[in-house]
């Protein structure tokens, strides 16, 4: 350690100034100068541990010198900068081997067995038409559904066998449903409209609001299709639309004495796909107003 110490004065020192000197006689002038150092210092060093320390100096004892260049040190170089590169690999090797894998448990693999189970699916819900419709135009119309999700499928068209089979679901759901239609009478809230139509601004259409009632009580959230707009939204209450003679009769009843006496316009059992009305329309239906 001594002489360890002695190489790094002499490495902060300019102390290795005489080349021109034999080296016996460097070494001696070393040795002294090294001497004069430590004593300044308050430091006793021995000749011997001087004359070691000079000697270990000349002949690069204590000096890294840095390996020769080859491919086990290029390999410890990168190694020893893995900070700056593992990240990157990872994410990578990340998407070159896991996400596929990911892809195809994830999505391949659920999209190939709902494929598989299209056939059976429209068979079963063609089968539950047919057990709860009451009208044999209905499971026409089922067993039609039916017979183009299965052409659909031959052709490997999923899309529109996906369609025919959810429109079968929309059939079943309707078919279930049982319900009295009423004409909506609360505060604040209208029974009737009337509407200008733009194609002809001599005539008006008239609509009353209504809802459906389960026999629980409850007001339903259906489907309806809106003749201004065509598009279908699930709405608690919509605009049936009505002949005038209709609508003048509501509006005097409420005005009567502000309740409509008979609110039941139409009656959807279970079985049928359309409700049956009470009343004079042809079941055109808005959703705002």
């Amino acid at each position: 350690m001594a002489a360890m110490d002695v190489v790094d004065t002499l490495r902060h020192q300019t102390l290795l100034i005489d080349r021109e000197l034999d080296a016996d006689a460097r070494r001696d002038r070393m040795v002294e100068k090294l001497r004069g150092i430590y004593q300044a210092q308050g430091l006793d060093i021995s000749d011997k541990v001087l004359a070691e320390g000079v000697r270990a100096m000349e002949e690069g004892r204590f000096k890294y010198s840095p390996p020769t260049a080859s491919l086990m040190t290029r390999i410890a170089g990168i190694y020893v900068k893995r900070d700056k590169w593992l990240k990157p690999v990872m994410l990578g090797l990340f998407a070159l081997f896991i996400l596929p894998v990911l892809y195809y448990f994830f999505i391949l693999q659920p999209e190939k067995t709902a494929q598989n189970a299209l056939p059976n699916q429209l068979t079963q819900h063609y089968e539950q038409v047919v057990t709860i419709a009451k009208n044999k135009d209905v499971v026409t119309k089922a067993l039609q559904l039916k017979q183009n999700g299965k052409q659909a499928l031959n052709n490997k068209n999923y899309d529109e066998a996906k369609d025919a089979l959810q429109s079968l679901r929309l059939m079943v759901d309707k078919l279930k449903r049982s319900y009295t239609l009423r004409i909506v009478q609360r505060p604040n809230e209208r029974s009737g409209i009337w509407r200008v139509p733009s194609v002809n601004q001599n005539t008006r259409n008239y609509y009353l609001i209504i809802e459906a009632i389960d026999r629980q009580g409850n007001i339903l959230a259906l489907p309806i299709a809106s003749e201004e707009s065509s598009q279908i939204k699930t709405v608690k209450k919509w605009g049936i639309r009505v002949d005038a003679q209709t609508y003048q009769r509501v509006v005097a009843d409420k005005q009567d004495d502000g309740i409509i006496q008979n609110r039941n316009v139409g009656q959807k059992e279970r079985g049928m796909l359309t409700p049956e009305y009470s009343i004079s329309t042809r079941g055109s239906a808005i959703t705002s107003w």
